[in-house]
């Protein structure tokens, strides 16, 4: 039987829903061309399945994590 949230009903073992380029780019505030450029050069973290290009929301938030910088950081 599955695990389901007494509120809505929906499985609490499923990973958030993957994303797709438009999404990420809104996300981000830039351009689908630039999110399909940075897939090309394997520069952002993405999920291939057949076709289709898909994100997952945690590994986007490490990967823009890794490219914070704070105050007094040299490089």
């Amino acid at each position: 039987m599955p695990i389901t949230n007494s509120d809505d009903g929906e499985r609490d073992d499923l990973p958030e829903p993957l994303l797709d380029i438009a999404a990420v780019a809104k996300l981000l505030g830039v351009s689908i061309r630039h999110i399909r450029r940075l897939v090309l050069e394997r520069r952002i973290p993405y999920i291939k399945w057949g076709h289709y290009i898909r994100f997952d929301r945690a590994e986007l938030a490490r990967w823009i994590d890794g490219y914070r910088r704070w105050p007094g950081q040299t490089a």
